[in-house]
């Protein structure tokens, strides 16, 4: 378990390698925003959190989301990350700023109908599954074009970038290869659909946000990194 002053160590010492990868890419770092990945992660170290000027927080699963923001501040930008469920969208349109995880068009359709019924708009991010694993969620990059057409029709949603998850592997490379897919699909759609907003690369956690932002990402989505590790 982390404790106050962790946290606040753990923070400072993300924003510095930040800071660090946004050099070597000779990016700014007021580019990069960050989205702290609250699942499993207790309210109150939560709120720690939020004390320490956080306001964008992360959950994967709707439930956890919807127990966390009736206790805590209501000024939080909760972001919605997780796998999502079709029966679940009810619990998430109008509460969350973003959806990270639009990876069907199942889901897009449900989202459009809670949307229509609720008097909402949805920004959403369309998932990509750029590794290639089975395990991963999202379109297949090939078919990410035709989804967009389809998504870029419904009145209610609106695609705000792309999003995808790196492989689960040591390789540097193959990590690298994966985020830089996606931010090359993110300039062509960019092309042939001038009109929308491209704006956010939803890409790297943890384990490689360096490689993220060395290769364009500029929404970082971090837990473990601040929170430690989930309890087994």
């Amino acid at each position: 378990m982390l404790n106050y002053v962790s946290i606040d160590r753990q923070l400072r010492d993300i924003k510095e390698r930040i800071v660090k990868a946004c050099e070597r890419a000779r990016r700014d770092p007021k580019a990069i925003e960050l989205v702290l990945v609250t699942k499993e992660v207790e309210p109150k170290r939560v709120r720690e959190a939020y004390d320490l000027g956080i306001r964008d927080f992360g959950e994967n699963r709707a439930q956890e989301f919807v127990e966390k923001k009736e206790n805590l501040p209501r000024d939080i930008r909760w972001h919605f990350i997780g796998s999502l469920q079709t029966n679940k969208v009810k619990f998430l349109v109008g509460q969350v700023v973003l959806i990270h995880s639009c990876d069907r068009l199942e889901l897009a359709e449900a989202l459009e109908k809670q949307a229509k019924k609720a008097a909402e708009t949805v920004d959403l991010l369309i998932q990509v599954n750029t590794s290639g694993e089975e395990t991963k969620h999202g379109f297949e990059p090939d078919v990410v074009e035709a989804a967009v057409s389809k998504i870029s029709g419904m009145g209610r949603l609106k695609i705000r970038g792309l999003m995808s998850i790196g492989p689960n592997t040591e390789n540097q490379e193959e990590i690298r290869r994966s985020f830089r897919s996606l931010r090359l699909l993110r300039d062509q759609l960019k092309k042939s659909h001038p009109a929308m907003d491209w704006r956010y690369l939803s890409m790297g956690m943890s384990s490689d946000f360096e490689f993220a932002i060395e290769e364009g990402a500029n929404l970082l989505r971090i837990g473990t990194a601040v929170f430690g590790e989930r309890k087994k």
